[in-house]
């Protein structure tokens, strides 16, 4: 049995279309990232099959529950952790994992059991008594995961369980993130950061409602084969970058840190030619060579063939 399936899922409000015939397959214990701009589809996804928002058309199942027919008992399978820190702020972390450890399992001696297992694994002992309000950033992201797995779900939902939390938090949400797919819980996470898509098993990128990927991160890496792919690491990059937008031979052009990725039809045929060019125009050039088309690469040309 799969941990998710859809088939033809798709949500209309009144005439747009947010979610178009959509179809994943997602299996138990499986970490999948759904990738996507802001109004692309993806927390319309995650309320369909976390049963909450029906669809229009289409259909599917999670943890073999039908979301149309079933959608109570989904409800009692997964976990859900939103975008925006959704606790009560007015409460303490203990008194927030109390009430879901609570609300979700009706024995109380178990629910303290889980509660007390959950804050020894996410390490939140010596924060039960500040209020929610009071956490950093990372660690009302951690108090949250922990509220969303204290009953242990079978499939877990995360929506941008990153998203503002510094570097070293976010590493520390993926080791946990890792440990609970080991355990063979299935999660399905959206995020902005590529790298975080490299982490997962599985990847789709969903654009105005449709899925234009979907495949291992491996896997859409080896299939894009539309353009080769140039670095130059040079000076004056915000100038290089306006001097080569409108160059002939470059199809796409974009700024990674210090770096400039050139998507060219031939790198063999381009190199020679934009060093030529950069070097008239002054421009000194300390690498230029060819690299295997990152995820971001991937995914930066898929949105402006899609746009």
């Amino acid at each position: 049995m799969k941990a998710i399936e859809s088939s033809k899922l798709t949500k209309n409000f009144d005439r747009v279309t947010a979610v178009n015939n959509l179809n994943l397959s997602i299996e138990e214990s499986e970490i999948f990232g759904f990738l996507g701009p802001n109004g692309a589809g993806k927390s319309t996804t995650i309320r369909m099959l976390c049963g909450i928002l029906e669809p229009t058309s289409g259909n599917a199942t999670v943890g073999g529950y039908n979301v149309i027919t079933e959608a109570d008992k989904i409800k009692t399978i997964i976990g859900y952790m939103s975008q925006s820190f959704g606790l009560y702020q007015d409460l303490t972390a203990e008194e927030n994992l109390t009430f879901y450890s609570k609300l979700y399992i009706k024995d109380k001696k178990e629910a303290k059991r889980r509660r007390d297992e959950i804050i020894d694994t996410i390490g939140l002992g010596r924060y039960l008594k500040y209020l929610a309000a009071s956490l950093s950033g990372g660690w009302k992201q951690r108090l949250a995961l922990a509220c969303a797995v204290v009953h242990r779900p079978k499939i877990l939902f995360l929506d941008e369980p990153t998203a503002g939390i510094d570097p070293v938090s976010r590493r520390v949400m993926w080791d946990f993130l890792y440990d609970l797919s080991r355990s063979g819980m299935t999660l399905f996470v959206t995020t902005h950061y590529m790298e975080e898509a490299e982490r997962c098993n599985k990847i789709g990128f969903i654009w105005e409602g449709n899925l234009v990927a979907y495949d291992t991160p491996q896997g859409i890496k080896d299939n894009f084969r539309l353009y080769q792919i140039i670095n130059i690491q040079c000076e004056k990059i915000n100038e290089v970058f306006k001097l080569l937008q409108r160059h002939e031979l470059i199809k796409d052009i974009t700024i990674y840190g210090d770096a400039l990725h050139l998507a060219v039809d031939s790198a063999e045929r381009a190199m020679p030619i934009l060093s030529q060019f950069l070097k008239e125009n002054t421009i000194k050039i300390n690498e230029i060579n060819t690299i295997s088309p990152s995820i971001e690469d991937v995914f930066v040309a898929l949105s402006k063939q899609t746009n």
